[in-house]
């Protein structure tokens, strides 16, 4: 007769000795690595107990995009002892610094780590167990479910609803928030939306800034709301971001290359339909999709259509929302002097990237960008994710409500 696994080794969650879980962790019998949570991802190639190193990359998924975003809960060790990191996979899968939580909620700085080729070794001294490492602050579906409810709670001009339900099955949260003082026919139309990219969390923290700054009672965020109506979608590609993928380049493309006549996503298809009914009613005046770039960019900055998809007016409106940005995206993580324009020799898929679909198919005074937020600085905090998101409102409050320059 076969002997019976324990619960927990049939869970994936244990490995007695030397040996590997359901997961793909390389365990043994103190040392544990967990991904078996929403948004987890380890592949161990190596754990050493008498060192107290582990040796990983992110978790493989074929089709799924880059190999880039690691998450995992580190059982067994004890306060005092000093955990050693070496992550593989290339510049994308490993920040100057990573990650540490004692909750799985407030989210610090790792030290620096030193580079070693494609790789990376980071060292951190626990406090207390049970502790969190990540690639950066994890923000999954029931952060986003939270969030959305901590906002109707709080606002009583909020109110969610659902984006769509992805291939996997997963509800997409989403959030309006509207004055019904003000008749409907006066008022602004704003879409932000998130984690078109599904590793890059960052982007999730700043529309988490910025939707709590617009309920807020800044007088600024006030008249906002007074004037337009605001719909916010904190995670998009909610399928790769439960399942610990990258989301880009994902086969047969990645949600930021789907926005054309026949999406692939149910998600994209959705934004598309909102957007393209507030256009028809005459009340679409602002996109902005929120994105983190690429590991050498210390500074936020804006990717904007190419100029010959703008009117007259749109490029004026686009000029004046980069001044009122300018002023208030000012630090700890301050806006870039220049724009970025992304067009046929930045993709091939140019023309099917969410902004300049936007711009395409909206009336030409719309303002279509995309926000690149610094994910490899010190600064790149929960903390300064989120004062990003809220200097994003304020610059938003400014472009609508101060006399055009």
């Amino acid at each position: 007769m076969r002997p019976r696994l324990s619960l927990l080794a049939a869970l994936g969650i244990l490995a007695i000795g030397a040996g590997c879980t359901t997961d793909g962790s390389r365990q043994n019998s103190q040392l544990r690595v967990r991904t078996d949570f929403p948004g987890g991802s380890a592949q161990v190639e190596q754990l050493s107990e008498e060192s107290k190193t582990i040796q990983l990359t992110p978790t493989l998924h074929p089709g799924r995009g880059w190999d880039a975003w690691w998450y995992f809960k580190l059982e067994g060790v004890k306060p005092g002892e000093t955990i050693t990191l070496d992550v593989g996979k290339g510049i994308w899968a490993t920040p100057d610094q990573a990650m540490f939580s004692y909750d799985n909620v407030t989210w610090q700085h790792t030290s620096p780590g030193k580079r070693q080729k494609d790789r990376i070794v980071y060292q951190h001294t626990v406090e207390k167990t049970p502790v969190w490492f990540a690639w950066g602050p994890p923000f999954v579906l029931s952060d986003a479910e939270r969030l959305i409810d901590n906002i109707c709670a709080r606002s009583p001009y909020a109110t969610r609803f659902v984006l769509a339900k992805s291939k996997d099955g997963h509800t997409i949260p989403a959030l309006k928030l509207y004055d019904p003082s003000v008749p409907a026919s006066e008022k602004l139309g704003i879409w932000v939306e998130a984690r078109q990219h599904a590793w890059e969390s960052g982007s999730s923290w700043v529309g988490k800034g910025f939707i709590e700054w617009v309920i807020s009672d800044d007088p600024q965020a006030k008249a906002l709301r007074q004037m337009a109506d605001i719909y916010f979608v904190p995670i998009m590609d909610v399928d790769n971001v439960q399942r610990g993928a990258g989301g880009k380049n994902a086969t047969p493309h990645d949600q930021n290359r789907d926005w054309s006549d026949s999406p692939h996503y149910p998600e994209v298809a959705a934004a598309q339909e909102h957007i393209r009914e507030l256009n028809r009613i005459g009340r679409f005046d602002l996109f902005v999709d929120l994105h983190n770039p690429a590991p050498n960019d210390k500074r936020p900055f804006y990717f904007v259509t190419v100029a010959e998809y703008l009117s007259a007016q749109g490029a004026k409106n686009l000029k004046d929302f980069f001044l009122c940005s300018k002023e208030a995206i000012n630090g700890p993580l301050p806006l870039l002097d220049k724009a970025r324009e992304s067009g046929p020799e930045y993709d091939k898929a140019w023309d099917k990237i969410s902004k300049n679909w936007v711009t395409k198919h909206t009336a030409g005074h719309v303002v279509a960008i995309t926000l690149e937020t610094s994910w490899n600085t010190p600064q790149s905090t929960q903390e300064g994710y989120q004062t990003v998101g809220r200097q994003l409102g304020e610059a938003i409050a400014k472009y609508f409500t101060e006399p055009r320059r």
